[in-house]
């Protein structure tokens, strides 16, 4: 009986010990990370390799959906909406799967990204985006599967698969004019009542040029309005350092029916005490 227990522990070491071995990947995992334009881009596929095989038309049959690599789905991921020829791909992470034939590929963007190779079920509702890409033969072998960012502009990009002889693009284009056209709307615009507001609650903490504060956590809350308790309470607490109890009283009421109304019991309970305190003052 002892012995069989003994057998039974050896045996579980060894499996552990097994299991921490870390052992090479016939076809290795390639992240490729990029910013294009102000869009991040990224993508995650593993990568087989030819070893003397005909790949295209036998290895991967032509007219049937292919996971684009091995093992795990390869993702492809967005950080803003992104246009293929005239249809978008939302901001996110998508499967990619394509369907290779001799003269085009299918490329298809799924919104399952859980599937180990091709979906056991296929559903065109998580088909996220359908489009083409060209194809055309290489001189040159190239032996192990790769995708590449390529043919960089500020505005746009190339999606590639290299494998054998064969090379399938995909251009896309990102939002760079739209999100910068935004930043200059934004920045021409002049600060935010938030910059307003962080700029006096710094200038307040290092009791550093109050007036200078209160003119900006006014204007902070001539922005966002007196809802903003949390804005009206800086206020509040500025006037009283530069000796205006009165009127930083004044201010607090308005923030504590601001902080009731929005149910912040915290700001409430700030409020109440520093009116009790400044209150003895007058």
């Amino acid at each position: 009986m002892k012995k069989g227990i003994l057998v039974m522990l050896l045996a579980s070491v060894c499996s552990v010990a097994m299991s921490q071995l870390q052992r090479p990947m016939a076809s290795p995992v390639g992240k490729i990370e990029q910013k294009i334009g102000l869009t991040d881009v990224k993508v995650e596929y593993s990568r087989p390799s030819k070893n003397n095989r005909v790949v295209f038309g036998d290895v991967v049959p032509f007219n049937e959906m292919w996971r684009t690599g091995a093992n795990e789905n390869t993702k492809f991921t967005v950080s803003d909406a992104v246009l293929f020829g005239k249809d978008t791909l939302k901001a996110g992470t998508y499967a990619i799967f394509v369907k290779p034939s001799a003269t085009s590929w299918e490329v298809v963007f799924y919104t399952d990204i859980t599937n180990w190779g091709t979906p056991d079920e296929w559903d065109e509702k998580k088909v996220a985006l359908r489009t083409s890409a060209v194809v055309s033969s290489v001189n040159d072998v190239v032996e192990t599967f790769t995708m590449s960012l390529d043919n960089l502009t500020t505005k746009s990009a190339n999606l590639t698969f290299n494998w054998d002889k064969t090379k399938a693009t995909l251009v896309f284009n990102v939002p760079t004019a739209v999100k910068m056209n935004a930043a200059i709307d934004k920045v021409m615009a002049g600060p935010s009542a938030n910059d307003y507001y962080s700029s006096a609650e710094f200038y307040y903490n290092e009791k550093k040029d109050l007036k200078k504060a209160l003119e900006w956590v006014t204007k902070a809350i001539e922005m966002r309005g007196e809802s903003a308790y949390w804005i009206v309470r800086l206020k509040s607490l500025i006037q009283a350092e530069m000796g205006d109890t009165k009127g930083a009283i004044a201010t607090a009421k308005i923030s504590l029916a601001a902080a009731e109304k929005g149910e912040n019991q915290a700001y409430v309970d700030m409020n109440k005490a520093s009116i009790e305190e400044w209150s003895k003052k007058k």
